[in-house]
């Protein structure tokens, strides 16, 4: 039987299309594992090669990955070598070992990708991870083995794989049968808002990054990348006021690992670069330009705290314009002491709104410590730009559970609060912040209030904004009458 893949051709490494095994590298490049493999000594010839391709599985593709693997049952032994980034590994594993188990939620409804299948979310057991029921351990007859030969980077790596094809026996011949399983897609809607124009402000990491997956879940506009389609917006702004490492059981409710991310904010702070890597964060800030950035911006604003150079640019045009793969998302980080506290402004080029954005704000936080700790002043605000945020459609399932159910819930504004009265044959409306007033509107029409206040640009939360106005109706309605106005 001849390997095809249904899914991911292009990003997958065929060596013997009639080989037996299917090496997995996770999150390390696959030309990087191919050569420790030759080095190892293993045969890679196109004709008699054991290994019949290599490819990655990063945070997403499980799915295709499970659906490839039924199509092609005659790949028997996965070998599993690259660096676990993401905890891909561990989804995997416990796929086979443990199975599925159904989840009960209204929050995720799936389309039937036939007339006659049915098809709910379902859990990976041990894990967080949610994919759909369409497919199961059971179906896979048998089951291939997974074996696990470490981190390709390594010093026994090599020996690894040298003690596994040393006593490797070519499997007898079987019959398969081939299995197509289609892709369901998450039922969601698209309602209009101007794509380029949404602005988030919270208080930490997690609300930020549900009200991010919000935006995109709603108003996200389907674009087809060459890696398929997203749902993206262009341009948006995230402020997170008060960043902080969240407890444990509130990253778990969102099925976040605060171990791995732990292990983020010190890998990005680390100027090395794996060899298995065509970059990272940490080497670009600390080691690529042959300067510490991070270290320069302390002495700037050690210098002068005022100072508004402390701003590092990680994308080299000269490279990155030009290779075929391996560029940075975060381009640009900007350090500034604002109301005596150190605040970071980063941006991204291009943003995955599911897997990469919480582990890209805690990194931001680890950085931002890292300058606050050395110039002596307290971290203050994180803010982010997302040139194109994206979400993957087959990922609504997961975001959609993240978000969860949306409750009410009222956010002081900024801009500060209204305070309404009725003085004489005129609606009084103070616009007040910390018991101060900053200017009064008067007149008799709602509506025309609406306009100066409006005008001013005195409010900038929506729940505020409907609020006042049903304030002012029931203003207006009282003085018509001649009736007490009592502000709600």
């Amino acid at each position: 039987m001849e390997f095809k893949p249904l899914y991911f051709a292009d990003r997958l490494k065929i060596i013997n299309p009639h080989g037996t095994i299917g090496v997995v590298t996770l999150w390390s490049k696959v030309e990087y594992v191919i050569e420790r493999f030759r080095e190892a000594g293993v045969d890679l010839d196109p004709k008699t090669s054991p290994i019949a391709v290599f490819g990655n599985l990063y945070g997403n593709g499980l799915r295709e990955m499970l659906r490839n693997l039924l199509y092609n049952p005659q790949i028997q032994t996965l070998l599993i070598c690259g660096h676990d980034r993401s905890g891909s590994l561990g989804d995997l594993k416990n796929f086979f070992d443990f199975g599925l188990e159904s989840v009960e939620t209204e929050l995720v409804q799936y389309r039937p990708p036939g007339p006659a299948l049915h098809v709910s979310p379902a859990r990976i057991r041990n894990t967080k991870r949610i994919i759909d029921d369409l497919v199961w351990p059971e179906d896979f007859k048998p089951p291939p083995c997974l074996k696990w030969l470490g981190d390709p980077r390594e010093g026994d790596a090599i020996d690894s794989l040298r003690k596994f094809f040393s006593a490797w026996k070519i499997p007898a011949p079987q019959e398969f049968t081939r299995f197509e399983i289609p892709l369901p897609e998450v039922e969601v809607q698209y309602f209009p808002s101007n794509p380029r124009g949404h602005v988030v402000v919270r208080d930490n990491v997690l609300e930020a990054w549900k009200e991010v997956l919000h935006l995109l879940t709603r108003f996200g506009r389907r674009v087809a990348l060459k890696k398929g389609d997203r749902l993206e917006l262009q341009h948006v702004k995230v402020v997170v006021e008060k960043p902080r490492f969240e407890a444990e059981k509130e990253l778990h409710a969102v099925h976040l690992d605060p171990q791995k991310l732990r292990i983020y904010q010190e890998d990005i702070l680390k100027g090395e670069m794996r060899p298995d890597e065509t970059y990272n964060y940490g080497h670009r800030l600390r080691s690529y330009f042959d300067l510490d950035t991070l270290a320069a911006c302390v002495e700037r604003l050690k210098k002068d705290p005022e100072d508004r150079k402390a701003y590092v640019s990680l994308w080299d045009s000269r490279r990155d314009l030009t290779v075929k793969e391996g560029r940075p998302c975060l381009v640009s980080s900007f350090f500034r002491k604002f109301e005596g506290k150190l605040t970071l402004s980063a941006t991204f080029r291009t943003h995955n709104a599911m897997d990469a954005y919480p582990l890209n704000l805690y990194g931001l936080m680890a950085i931002q410590n890292w300058v606050a700790e050395r110039v002596g002043l307290p971290p203050g605000a994180i803010t982010v730009i997302s040139h194109s945020l994206g979400l993957d459609p087959r990922e609504l399932d997961r975001a959609l559970m993240v978000i969860g159910k949306r409750p009410f819930k009222v956010l002081l504004d900024p801009m500060g609060y209204f305070r309404i009265t009725l003085d004489g044959k005129e609606i009084l409306v103070e616009h007040r912040f910390e018991d101060v007033t900053l200017k009064e509107y008067r007149g008799k029409k709602a509506e025309r209030l609406q306009h100066e206040i409006a005008r001013d640009v005195a409010l900038s939360d929506i729940n505020h904004a409907i609020y006042l106005g049903r304030q002012l109706a029931k203003a207006e309605m009282a003085l018509k009458e001649g009736g007490e106005f009592v502000q709600d």
